[in-house]
């Protein structure tokens, strides 16, 4: 991510109005399970249905995410969705 840090990027999130995530210097594992969301989210979604359009990405994309939260099992969340994850923590 050396774009992330760039003046240009920087000015174009605060012409935005966005506040940046950055993850402190040297340590990959700041960001990773946002990056590990994001791989299966283009594995398992937008490399096989290859949107046509915004709109189309966008409607994948949200589709993916209910999917995620929802039904997608995790092993290392005992076989179960983050879903049902969190149910039986706050349980």
């Amino acid at each position: 991510g050396y774009q992330y840090t760039s003046k240009p990027y920087a000015l174009l999130l605060k012409k935005k109005g966005i506040e940046g995530s950055h993850s402190r210097r040297g340590n990959c594992y700041d960001n990773a399970c946002v990056e590990s969301f994001f791989s299966h989210l283009k594995t398992e979604k937008i490399y096989l249905e290859k949107p046509q359009s915004l709109e189309e990405a966008e409607k994948m994309i949200f589709d993916y995410i209910t999917f995620y939260n929802n039904k997608r099992f995790q092993k290392k969340l005992g076989n179960r969705s983050p879903y049902e994850y969190r149910q039986a923590v706050a349980a």
